[in-house]
C-alpha cells in the first residue's frame, strides 16, 4: 500500500484510518510535529463506542514523545478528541 502524505498540524482526525494503523501513524505524526515546532496536537478519535479512544490512549501511556494527554475542551470535542502534550527536546 502506498503511504498517505499528510500535512503536519496540530490536529489529527482518526476517523478514516484503521485502528491497526494507529500506534505507528501517532509515532510517525508526533515525531514530525516535534520537527515543526509543534507541541500540543488535538486527535480526533470521535466518540462511538470508544474503542478507538481506549486504542489512542494506551499508546500514548507509554510514548516516549508524550509528556501528557487530556480530553478535549467541550468546544474542542470534549471525549471525542484527546489533547496530547509532546515532550520538548
Amino acid at each position: 500500500m502506498k503511504p498517505v502524505k499528510l500535512p503536519i498540524e496540530d490536529i489529527l482526525d482518526l476517523h478514516t484510518f484503521n485502528p491497526k494503523e494507529i500506534p505507528d501513524l501517532l509515532s510517525d505524526y508526533f515525531a514530525a510535529c516535534i520537527d515543526a515546532g509543534i507541541y500540543s496536537v488535538r486527535i480526533v478519535h470521535g466518540k462511538g463506542q470508544g474503542i478507538l479512544k481506549a486504542r489512542v490512549r494506551s499508546v500514548l501511556k507509554n510514548h516516549r514523545l508524550v509528556e501528557s494527554f487530556r480530553n478535549a475542551p467541550a468546544e474542542a470535542g470534549g471525549w471525542g478528541a484527546t489533547v496530547v502534550y509532546l515532550k520538548r527536546n
